[in-house]
């Protein structure tokens, strides 16, 4: 039962965040009352959140986004693959707004160097698009958060709301069909929405292993964006959902 346990515990915290259906496929042998019964001594022992659908990691701390460093590591493979399907829509002399995050991060390592028109309040995007001679680079400002390595706050949203440009790349915690995109602060949330509203396309980068999950801030629905890239692995219902809603899937 412990070493069970363990294996529980380490799993949820390597992935941030894990749905019951997620739990059955990783312990096949295992009953759902077992596990059930796992979460809730793991929950009670403070080991991990339970939740409602499944259980997160309490790295995961309430009011803030999980660390940037750990959110690098999970995932790799699906970060790089959204990374260069969002890297071949980026065209020469064009405008962009480029989200904090781990996959937006992943997408600023792999701009060629052109010329760019770039605004980003991520100072681990700042730190990659440094390396590209033709690109001008320009950060908002704002009050530094710990957690994501990235600018937020009045300041930085006074800067984006005097601005436009051609694309937005967002980044988001997770979606859920009930709540739509959401993160960890509102803060940041406040300032996805005034960069949306500043750009002619909105794109969403999230790999699959965020949906079914919500967070306290709202961003937007999806009525509110016009491309989610991914990893090829969303459930069927949520590509329902985007062809209803005119949402184009990467």
């Amino acid at each position: 039962m412990e070493e069970r346990r363990e294996a529980i515990v380490e799993l949820i915290n390597r992935k941030g965040s894990v749905t019951f259906a997620q739990l059955k496929a990783a312990f096949p042998n295992v009953s759902d009352m077992t596990l059930r019964t796992d979460l809730k001594a793991l929950d009670q022992s403070h080991r991990i959140v339970r939740v409602h659908g499944g259980a997160r990691s309490v790295e995961l701390v309430v009011g803030t986004d999980d660390l940037l460093g750990r959110r690098v590591v999970r995932n790799p493979a699906a970060k790089e693959l959204i990374a260069q399907k969002a890297a071949r829509l980026v065209r020469p002399d064009s405008s962009f707004f480029l989200d904090s995050g781990s996959t937006t991060t992943a997408l600023a390592h792999l701009l060629p160097d052109e010329r760019y028109l770039i605004f980003t309040n991520s100072l681990s995007c700042a730190s990659e698009l440094a390396r590209l001679e033709r690109a001008q680079v320009s950060l908002p400002g704002g009050v530094l958060n710990r957690y994501s390595m990235s600018l937020c706050g009045s300041r930085s949203i006074d800067v984006l709301r005097q601005l436009s440009f051609d694309l937005c790349f967002l980044g988001v915690t997770n979606y859920h069909p009930d709540a739509g995109f959401s993160c960890g602060m509102e803060e940041e949330a406040r300032l996805k929405r005034a960069a949306m509203a500043r750009a002619e396309r909105v794109i969403v980068l999230m790999d699959s292993s965020k949906v079914g999950f919500r967070r306290t801030f709202s961003i937007c629905g999806l009525d509110e964006i016009d491309l989610l890239i991914s990893d090829g692995e969303l459930p069927p219902d949520l590509l329902d959902a985007c062809r209803e809603h005119g949402v184009e899937v990467l």
